[in-house]
């Protein structure tokens, strides 16, 4: 006998997203959709994709600002316990990871916008400072990228020894330095300013040339070689 299909205003609440997905596709589904699906299920006075709904308003609707949650704010949500936080993390990590993979990075770096392309993906979206170096060789082809140090909210201490040391022992000829600002701001502090004088006057010391310093937010940028401040 013929069965009827049935449509999906009866389906569970929950299950809803899943099916979706299924029958039209991941395109189809809005963020919270597939947020809900991440989530699994909500709780006896909430769907999934309401829960859904209240995380993403906390995080202004945007994803990047989703991304910059804690484990712990994640998890302050009712009917977000550890394992579905950490599910929602991983899979915003994949994202970053996958957003970094696609984003093809040059062997020689001609420009600031060369550096930025290379390192938004790794610095934009993350809730602490970290400070890194970016190794070249005579022709300013790459030789590898190195995270320094990682820190806090409001800054990173970034120590020239360790600035050096990798730069020395892979025989670079100049450096790049990189940080990211979690508030937005590209401007540069007074800390930021000094400590690329220290870097630059090393470097000259040690002839090794600091060819740039970054500060990185996303879809923005601000250059010390392009501003003049080196």
């Amino acid at each position: 006998m013929y069965k009827k299909p049935v449509s999906i205003k009866s389906w569970a609440e929950d299950d809803r997203p899943r099916e979706k997905l299924m029958l039209k596709g991941q395109s189809a589904l809005s963020d919270a959709e597939l947020l809900a699906i991440l989530i699994g299920s909500g709780t006896r006075n909430e769907s999934a994709v309401d829960l859904a709904k209240r995380i993403l308003s906390k995080a202004e609707n945007n994803l990047s600002q989703l991304s910059k949650l804690t484990l712990s704010e994640l998890m302050s949500f009712k009917g977000m316990g550890e394992a579905k936080a950490i599910t929602v993390m991983a899979a915003l990590e994949l994202g970053r990871r996958r957003k970094q993979t696609d984003r093809i990075e040059r062997d020689k770096v001609s420009g600031s916008k060369d550096v930025f392309e290379i390192m938004e993906p790794l610095l934009a979206d993350l809730p602490h400072e970290e400070f890194w170096i970016i190794l070249l060789n005579r022709s300013n082809k790459i030789i590898r990228k190195e995270c320094i140090s990682r820190g806090g909210i409001t800054g990173t201490v970034a120590d020239l020894r360790l600035i050096f040391k990798p730069a020395i022992e892979s025989l670079a000829t100049g450096i790049i330095v990189c940080h990211n600002h979690p508030s937005g701001n590209i401007k540069p502090s007074d800390a930021d300013i000094s400590l690329t004088r220290k870097i630059r006057d090393a470097g000259n010391l040690l002839d090794i040339q600091l060819l740039d310093h970054l500060i990185i937010v996303e879809k923005a940028y601000y250059s010390f070689a392009d501003e003049g401040k080196l």
